[in-house]
């Protein structure tokens, strides 16, 4: 049994790991495979995310799918052999925030992969039985690892609220900006243009659904999106990776009256926003925070329309290559797009 830990900032170690039975509530699942998201980059490429120092040694990884291997006692409605989707954050149901919906603001939340919450780049892993969901029987373990990512791109819709026709522009085209370009697709606006550096990105990016690409190393991506809208903006900019000054490119190339949502990490802790642009066009501004109550919907998607998602996913690697993993992603190599992880092997 493995268990890949962030020991240093750019260094993992494989290591046993060491697992009891499931407690009584819990399931033990076999992981099967685990997505690698952008913040467990930012985690390892700088030691942290946002203001939340990384602590080592830490298990990363949140995007995990398995199969049940033991119950707890009191843990039912699971048998062993079931396939299953990991929720990883674990709520108190009882603060304010949980008990009107808002479980993403719990005031307690454990999550799985923060510091001193161990995640899922191990190859079993006890949990809480409300954190599983059923698999859907047609899409792979590889595939279903992106319900989570897409349950994050369906929340920034509840706050972006894309429409029918509008146009809408995406910043960065990592696996959340490819996400949310391949649900805007299905939310079926009239154009979208994504804004990002690396080529290989930017194919991906058509090959997802984006109809232009714009290279911000060569051209001023808010004067391409204004000229090609007749200076107007696109109705909603979705902010995927918060950095370069990307938050201040985000609310220029809005149209007035339309809305901006960061669903990116920005490094640092403060962020520069040039609010009095922003009050001008009196545009609503809207950061996201995970996701809540859309993992369902995720898994739903996937089941009748994977085939949206899937192109994506460029490398399927052994968990014990996560360092060579980490090191092509932070360096944009070999065409590398989403990276998935199998415990027990690629």
């Amino acid at each position: 049994m493995a268990v890949a830990q962030l020991v240093a900032q750019h260094r993992f170690e494989i290591h046993e790991n060491i697992i009891g039975p499931p407690a009584p509530g819990e399931v033990q699942v076999r992981v099967e495979a685990i997505g690698v998201c952008g913040s467990d980059l930012h985690n390892f490429s700088e030691g942290g995310v946002g203001d939340m120092p990384a602590e080592y040694p830490m298990v990363l990884g949140h995007e995990p799918v398995g199969t049940v291997l033991a119950l707890g006692a009191g843990a039912t409605g699971w048998a062993p052999g079931d396939r299953v989707a990991l929720e990883p954050p674990i709520y108190c149901y009882h603060c304010e925030y949980c008990m009107t919906g808002r479980h993403n603001l719990c005031n307690t939340v454990r999550f799985l992969s923060n510091a001193g919450e161990p995640g899922f780049f191990r190859d079993r892993a006890n949990l809480p039985v409300e954190n599983l969901l059923p698999l859907p029987e047609n899409i792979g373990f590889a595939e279903a690892t992106l319900f989570e990512p897409i349950s994050i791109i369906l929340h920034s819709f509840r706050f972006g609220d894309p429409k029918l026709g509008e146009t809408t522009a995406v910043i960065g085209a990592g696996p959340i900006g490819l996400t949310t370009i391949a649900a805007l697709r299905v939310a079926g606006v009239s154009r979208i243009y994504c804004i990002e550096p690396v080529a290989h990105r930017r194919d991906l990016a058509l090959l997802l659904g984006a109809d232009a690409v714009i290279d911000p190393t060569q051209v001023d991506a808010v004067k391409e999106v204004l000229a090609a809208t007749g200076q107007r903006g696109v109705d909603v900019t979705f902010d995927c990776a918060a950095k370069d000054g990307s938050i201040n490119q985000s609310i220029r190339m809005t149209c007035s009256g339309g809305r901006v949502v960061i669903t990116g990490l920005p490094s640092g802790q403060f962020t520069n926003i040039d609010f009095q642009y922003l009050r001008r066009k009196e545009q609503t501004f809207f950061p996201v925070r995970r996701s809540n109550h859309k993992s369902e919907h995720a898994l739903r998607l996937l089941k009748e329309q994977a085939h949206r998602f899937t192109p994506m996913i460029t490398h399927r690697m052994a968990l014990a290559d996560t360092q060579k993993a980490f090191d092509t992603l932070e360096v944009y190599a070999e065409g590398i797009g989403k990276v998935v992880l199998f415990p027990e092997g690629a």
